[in-house]
């Protein structure tokens, strides 16, 4: 593969990916994926296979499980002994949120899409430059939550003080917004309709970890009130957020009656 041309017009050679899976067609999809994006791509199926290539590699990309009781964090080890400046991505089919570990970030298969690992190489693109790089993991871990609860569900993720940290695609589109504009954003200055008392539902419901089930209608603006044709409830539940501050999600699935 040609070196790429940089701004300053010398040539930079393509980011060295080291994929280790051991499924092929693993291999050949992430791989062809990741050339058609300028990467130039190492393959290896084997924790032997993949060691013998760890001198020439950018960024390893190392699938956990890899059967008969092996697994890529063997690899990683390695790779931290013999080159610590290496970033290492972890496939795994379980979310195994290990940040600051062995490896830099997780993705889980299944669910994390081709952007998520291509993003996760584009952040890394920066220690190659000796660049100090931060991985922001918020994003993905909120995202996780909200594809569990599913695309007809109001979704926000507030710390116990109200303040915005995510909010799902469906929330966003009630108010006509980019999802950015709410993160940092306070949900009580914003909607002062929503009321005092639900200030006091998202502190308790941090501070005691017991869920709260709204079945009045409330707890949300913009939402049609309740009628023979819609029915919904607000189901508000804490979480360990991703500064392992106490917080909460609050949802709404919104329901319309058949036959009215």
């Amino acid at each position: 593969m040609a070196d790429v041309p940089t701004a300053t017009g010398k040539p930079s050679r393509p980011i060295r990916v080291l994929l280790l899976d051991d499924l092929e067609d693993n291999l050949v999809l992430r791989s062809t994926i990741l050339r058609q994006k300028g990467y130039s791509v190492v393959t290896a199926s084997s924790i032997e296979e993949a060691e013998q290539k760890l001198g020439d590699i950018d960024i390893a990309v190392l699938d956990y499980h890899l059967g008969a009781g092996k697994f890529g964090t063997d690899v990683a080890d390695t790779l931290r002994q013999k080159r610590p400046q290496v970033p290492i991505i972890i496939l795994s089919a379980t979310l195994e949120r290990k940040f600051g570990g062995i490896a830099d970030i997780h993705l889980l298969k299944g669910h994390s899409s081709v952007d998520d690992l291509l993003g996760a190489l584009r952040s890394f693109e920066a220690k190659r430059r000796g660049k100090p790089v931060v991985v922001d993991a918020r994003d993905f871990y909120y995202r996780r939550i909200s594809e569990a609860m599913g695309d007809d569900v109001v979704m926000e993720v507030l710390d116990r003080d109200g303040n915005w940290l995510y909010v799902n695609d469906y929330f966003a589109k009630l108010f006509e917004k980019k999802l950015p504009y709410f993160v940092g954003k306070n949900k009580f200055e914003e909607f002062p309709e929503v009321g005092e008392d639900w200030r006091e539902i998202v502190q308790t419901v941090a501070d005691t970890r017991e869920t709260y089930i709204d079945r009045g209608f409330r707890g949300l603006p913009n939402l049609p009130r309740k009628s023979a044709r819609w029915t919904w409830n607000v189901l508000v539940f804490p979480i360990k957020l991703h500064n392992d501050r106490d917080g909460v999600v609050l949802t709404a699935r919104l329901i319309e009656k058949k036959g009215t």
